[in-house]
């Protein structure tokens, strides 16, 4: 009997050492999850800090997954988040303050048509965690609580799934991306780079004309 899978999506963000290459490796680390098919990948977008600005722009990026349904929509995103975790720290991501530099950042954006505010196990808190005792009690929320005013996030997710809706949202993706454009402007966040499949890596997009 075939495993039942849901679509999961996945964001990355990076802004320390190669970025790029950094979110690169980790998406084949995704693809290579037990049970998990690597549907689909954003553009790479260089994106300018958000609430810490004295640090290097960051590269973010969503991926589309199929991943394990597990018995309840609990346990299976709890699974996916404690591997998400698991990958981090395989990367070597360092406990820093939040909004800091990232070795590499990976979060739960969507897990099929779930909606959760579930306590976190140990394996499945960040590890800045402990130096935030507000952050450590933090619940694994999802659809991800901050994804409708993170333009960072909400531009790489369009790419993908446009028309979605998450659960508990009002509006599409599209929609929200849009709105958070006009809001922040359209240049704080822009496509460098699409994803070729074949090789598995990024292929730089043109750099724009003048004007």
């Amino acid at each position: 009997m075939a495993q039942r899978r849901v679509r999961a999506y996945i964001g990355l963000g990076a802004n320390l050492g190669d970025a790029g290459g950094t979110l690169r490796a980790a998406i084949h680390a995704l693809a290579a999850l037990p049970g998990t098919r690597l549907v689909a990948v954003s553009r790479l977008y260089a994106t300018d800090p958000v609430g810490v600005i004295d640090q290097p722009e960051f590269r973010n990026a969503v991926t589309a997954l199929d991943v394990p349904a597990g018995p309840d929509p609990a346990t299976g995103a709890t699974f996916l988040l404690v591997a998400l975790k698991g990958i981090e720290i395989a990367f070597g991501r360092q406990a820093r303050r939040r909004w800091g530099p990232r070795e590499l950042d990976l979060d739960l954006l969507v897990f099929g048509r779930a909606r959760l505010a579930i306590d976190r196990p140990a394996a499945g808190r960040s590890i800045d965690a402990d130096r935030d005792p507000a952050r450590a009690a933090r619940l694994l929320v999802v659809p991800h609580p901050e994804i409708a005013e993170r333009l960072f996030v909400l531009a790489p997710l369009a790419d993908l799934a446009e028309g979605l809706v998450p659960p508990g949202w009002g509006e599409t993706v599209g929609s929200a991306r849009r709105r958070r454009e006009i809001a922040e402007g359209s240049t704080t966040v822009r496509p460098i780079a699409t994803w070729d499949r074949s090789p598995g890596t990024w292929r730089e997009l043109p750099a724009p004309g003048p004007g």
